[in-house]
C-alpha cells in the first residue's frame, strides 16, 4: 500500500501522520527527514504485541541502539506510579530534549508514554506508533496526554503534540473482532458529529471493515475517520470549544466504566459506542433528534452487533454510581452534566449549550428499566 500522509496545524505545532502498510520498517528514515537532531532513542512498548513487530522496529533503529521497555497495561495500571517508574527510566538512559521516545501499542500505552515524555525535561521528542484500530483513529491524533486518579479517567493530564505519527494498517490483521469493534465506534462517531455522507459510507461498508478487514476499505475509513478529528483539533487545540463536540457519548461513557470499575467487561470502546446511543435517545428524548436518524443509528448498531442496551450491562442500582463518575468529568458546569448532543446525523448540540441536572439524568437512565 502506498503510503500517504496529512498534517495535524495546531496553535502550538504541526506534525504529519503517514499511513500505509507495512511502513513500519520506514521509522528510521522518517527520523532523518523530520528529527534530525536524534541520537538517543528509547522505545516503549506493549509486552503483548507479537515479537515481529518490535523486531521489525528495532532493526530499522538499529543504529540509534535503542533501549526497549515493554509495559503490561491497562486502564487500573495507568496511573502515576508506573508513570514516575518510566520518567526515572527515561532520566537514566540520558535523553536530550532533541532526542526520542517512541510509543507502539494502544491507545492507554500511548496515553502514558506521551505523558511521560511532555515531563521527562519539560518535554522530549515523542513519536506515537498506534497498533489498535482505537488508538489510530483517536488516541493518536491531537496531544491529550493522560493518566487516571483514584477520583476517574484521565484526570491527569498534559497537552503535548507528536513530531509525527506512524499509522501502520498491518498492525490490525491480527485484531479480534471485539478490538476491531472498539475502533470502529471513534470512527462511527466522527461521522456521527460531523459527516453525514461518511455516516452513509459506513452504512454500506463497515461489516467489510470490521470483519473482512478490506485493506482499501480500511484505509478510506482511517484516513477521513483522521480527516474529521484533525479538522476540529486544528480549531481549537486545547478543548476550549470545538474540540468538545468530540466528547458526543463520552461523558456517558466515563460514567459506564467508572460504574464497572474499569473491568475488561467493558472496555473504552464498547463504552463509548454504548455511551453514544445513551446520548442519541437522550438527543431524542429532549426533541433535537428527528425519529429517522434515532432510527437510523439503532439500525446501524443493530446489523453490526454493537452495544446499545444500558440495561444489558449494569443493574437499576447502578445509575448513582454512573451519575457519581459522570459528574467528574472536566467539561461539567455549576454542578451540571455538561453534554454533546445530536441534532441531526453530522450536526450536534454547540459546545457548552446542553446542560442536564443529576436529577434529569437519573430519571433518563431508570427509563431503561421500565417495562
Amino acid at each position: 500500500m502506498k503510503k500517504n500522509k496529512i498534517i495535524i496545524k495546531t496553535q502550538s505545532k504541526s506534525y504529519p501522520i503517514f499511513f500505509g502498510s507495512k511502513i513500519l520498517n520506514s521509522t528510521a528514515s522518517l527520523i532523518n527527514k523530520n528529527l534530525r537532531n536524534t541520537k538517543k532513542i528509547s522505545i516503549v512498548v506493549d509486552k503483548k504485541l507479537p515479537n515481529l513487530f518490535i523486531k521489525t522496529l528495532t532493526m530499522s533503529l538499529k543504529k540509534y541502539k535503542p533501549r526497549i521497555y515493554k509495559l503490561s497495561l491497562n486502564e487500573k495500571k495507568k496511573n502515576f506510579k508506573l508513570a514516575y517508574k518510566l520518567i526515572e527510566n527515561l532520566l537514566r538512559d540520558n535523553l536530550s530534549r532533541s532526542d526520542c521516545v517512541i510509543a507502539m501499542g494502544g491507545g492507554i500505552l500511548g496515553d502514558l508514554t506521551a505523558f511521560a515524555s511532555s515531563l521527562t525535561k519539560r518535554g522530549v521528542k515523542f513519536i506515537n506508533i498506534p497498533t489498535s484500530l482505537l488508538a489510530q483513529v483517536d488516541a493518536s491524533i491531537g496531544g491529550k496526554t493522560a493518566i487516571n486518579s483514584n477520583q476517574g479517567k484521565n484526570l491527569i493530564g498534559t497537552f503535548y503534540q507528536p513530531d509525527f505519527v506512524i499509522i501502520d494498517t498491518s498492525f490490525l490483521k491480527s485484531l479480534p473482532r471485539r478490538e476491531m469493534i472498539c475502533g470502529y465506534g471513534e470512527i462511527l462517531k466522527h461521522a456521527l458529529i460531523l459527516d453525514g455522507k461518511f455516516f452513509s459510507w459506513l452504512s454500506k461498508n463497515a461489516q467489510k471493515l470490521i470483519d473482512n478487514k478490506d485493506k482499501n476499505i480500511l484505509k478510506h475509513a482511517i484516513v477521513q475517520s483522521c480527516k474529521i478529528k484533525a479538522k476540529i483539533i486544528n480549531k481549537d487545540e486545547r478543548e476550549e470549544n470545538s474540540r468538545m463536540l468530540l466528547n458526543f457519548g463520552h461523558t456517558f461513557a466515563h460514567g459506564f466504566e467508572g460504574a464497572n470499575n474499569f473491568s475488561k467487561n467493558l472496555n473504552h470502546g464498547e463504552a463509548v459506542i454504548l455511551g453514544m446511543m445513551a446520548a442519541s435517545k437522550l438527543s431524542y428524548e429532549k426533541k433535537l433528534l428527528k425519529p429517522r436518524d434515532l432510527n437510523l443509528i439503532k439500525k446501524h448498531y443493530v446489523n453490526l452487533k454493537l452495544p446499545m442496551k444500558v440495561e444489558k450491562f449494569f443493574k437499576k442500582n447502578q445509575i448513582s454510581k454512573i451519575i457519581s463518575f459522570m459528574k467528574k468529568d472536566k467539561k461539567n458546569l455549576n454542578n451540571k452534566l455538561n453534554l454533546i448532543l445530536l441534532k441531526k446525523i453530522g450536526k450536534t448540540t454547540k459546545p457548552n449549550s446542553c446542560h442536564v441536572s443529576v436529577l434529569e439524568m437519573k430519571k433518563f437512565l431508570s427509563s431503561f428499566y421500565v417495562k
